[in-house]
């Protein structure tokens, strides 16, 4: 039946199956609520049928305590359909898989069909490879309206992707209403203009851009996001990648330093050399952000950025190196570590749990002196830490071996705004070809790990980054049909060596999930090229050339 992700076992005997029709009910236990409800509405929508309650229903979902939390099972036979899980998670991956079972125009919002629907005798049993399968979307650099966000929260659902990363903020816009603090959105959530294409272009739109989400539409978000499963984990990015909050509230600068009066929000693409100061005043302020930020979101984890940031102005700066000494610090790194444990303490401290960039990893010692020399203090982070893998893999076998979790999601291998080919066709083409056969054949657990540390890898991640994504369509063409082969090696029990695994199996069944990205309008890059209108002649990107460096 061509369904994706590959379930991990599947039969489909000479049987008799389902054949739905007016009077075909569905209905479940109460764990299965959500599932039940989420499925009711869209096959509602594309068959036109009631679907009503029953007590004894033809679609039936229940629970089984003696599976996993999203693992599921399908039994399709004799005129009825049985679908059981072992938590609402499994509920809502067993809907999805039914969905794909009835073809692709049960992806549609109204009926096209003529004929019946009817669902093939089956049996099926299915359970993820990792508990972390997500995706970042970057809604600092272009902002995507909150009905964009929605719509692909049931992308990533339709997908079996569990986790949405959401960056929040950057130094080119700041999303987060943060209540306390208006200025952040009130001057942050707007650029004068962006950049066009790679910097080194220097080219320029000069049309204002901004937008931020209310708490209440993040609220919104998450809720929507829990009912199919999905979690939703905010990023505030620091002490770097902040000039949108230091052009809001100057204060939080390096005022020593820098005329931070003068900012503005960064109109440019890459790195801000304008980064937070280290003063307490500081800590408190983004003290305050994180509780409005933790009131809204309930994740376990909260990403709190810890990359890319630039040293000089802490060099230069006399406060800053007061911190220094005060702490006994070697030096800036050490000084970007401390600021990051600080949150980290904080965060544990609430029940939550610190995420942030490989670079968190650096500038630690296991001990720091204390001050004045009366003994010393733990200078590492807390063991529930984790980290997300971005330059490759080393920073997460790193951290893997030192006992903190990881999500692998090497840029060399799943930035999915890295270009899809050569050629002059692809648009703004920027890094690595990543093909699509290249995305199905990542592997996010390294050979170099031992069992024990491998254990470590909750999970893996695909980054959609937007400086070259400036609306929804232009992300549906990076996106998609790259993520259908992300998401199956998210989920599916795949063999471990990249060579072993059946791409021209997985191409053929990418035949029929075309059809489903058409029936829900994902604007895809087609498999012979970009269609005319979504390429950018003349505006230029940065490829790189040769292949991406190895495991």
């Amino acid at each position: 039946m061509d369904l994706i992700p590959a379930p991990s076992s599947s039969s489909f005997p000479v049987a008799e199956g389902l054949l739905l029709g007016p009077r075909t009910t569905l209905g479940g236990a109460p764990g299965c609520a959500a599932a039940v409800r989420w499925l009711r509405a869209v096959l509602g929508a594309a068959t036109g049928l009631p679907l009503e309650p029953a007590a004894s229903p033809d679609i039936e979902l229940s629970l089984d305590a003696a599976l996993g939390p999203e693992e599921y099972r399908i039994t399709v036979a004799d005129g009825r359909a049985r679908l059981t899980a072992g938590g609402p998670g499994g509920a809502g991956w067993a809907a999805q898989t039914l969905r794909q079972l009835l073809g692709p125009d049960a992806y549609r919002r109204a009926p096209l069909r003529r004929g019946g629907w009817s669902l093939p005798a089956c049996e099926i049993a299915d359970a993820p490879r990792f508990g972390w399968r997500g995706v970042l979307l970057d809604v600092s650099r272009h902002f995507l309206p909150k009905a964009d966000l929605l719509r692909y929260v049931d992308l990533l659902a339709a997908h079996k992707l569990n986790v949405l990363h959401l960056h929040l903020t950057d130094d080119q816009g700041w999303r987060f209403e943060v209540r306390r603090f208006p200025k952040l959105t009130g001057t942050g959530a707007w650029r004068e203009r962006s950049m066009v294409g790679f910097r080194d272009a220097d080219r320029r739109d000069d049309r204002p851009h901004g937008g931020f989400y209310t708490q209440d539409d993040l609220r919104e978000l998450v809720a929507y996001a829990a009912e199919r499963g999905i979690t939703v984990v905010p990023e505030i990015d620091l002490p770097g990648h902040v000039q949108a909050a230091v052009a809001a509230y100057p204060e939080l600068g390096n005022t020593d330093v820098v005329d931070t009066a003068a900012l503005g929000v960064w109109s440019d693409w890459g790195v801000s050399p304008n980064v937070l100061n280290v003063s307490d005043a500081t800590l408190a302020f983004l003290e305050g952000v994180l509780e409005e930020l933790l009131d809204v979101f309930p994740s376990e984890f909260v990403h709190l950025g810890g990359d890319e940031c630039p040293k000089e102005q802490w060099r230069a700066s006399p406060a800053a190196q007061a911190r220094i000494r005060e702490q006994g610090l070697a030096d800036e790194d050490e000084l970007q570590s401390w600021f990051i444990r600080h949150f980290d303490r904080w965060l544990a401290a609430r029940g939550r749990r610190l995420i942030g960039w490989d670079e968190i990893m650096e500038g630690q010692r296991e001990a720091l002196p204390q001050k004045g020399g009366g003994g010393r203090r733990e200078g590492g982070l807390a063991p529930g830490a984790a980290v997300s893998s971005w330059r490759g893999y080393a920073g997460g076998v790193a951290a893997a071996r030192a006992g903190h979790d990881v999500v692998m999601c090497p840029e060399q291998h799943v930035y999915l705004d890295h270009r899809q080919a050569d050629g002059e066709d692809e648009p703004i083409p920027v890094g690595y070809v990543r093909s699509l056969e290249d995305v199905y054949r990542f592997e996010p657990v390294p050979p170099s790990l031992d069992p024990v540390s491998a254990r470590h890898v909750i999970g893996t991640q695909a980054n959609l980054w937007s400086e070259f994504a400036d609306d929804a369509r232009d992300l549906d063409f990076r996106a998609f049909p790259r993520l259908v082969a992300f998401a199956e090696v998210a989920w599916s029990a795949l063999p471990t060596e990249p060579a072993a695994r059946d791409w021209p199996g997985f191409e053929r069944r990418m035949r029929t999930h075309y059809a489903r990205l058409d029936a829900l309008g994902v604007e895809y890059r087609p498999p012979g090229g970009p269609h005319s209108w979504q390429r950018r002649p003349g505006v230029l990107g940065r490829p790189l050339a040769g292949p991406p460096p190895a495991v």
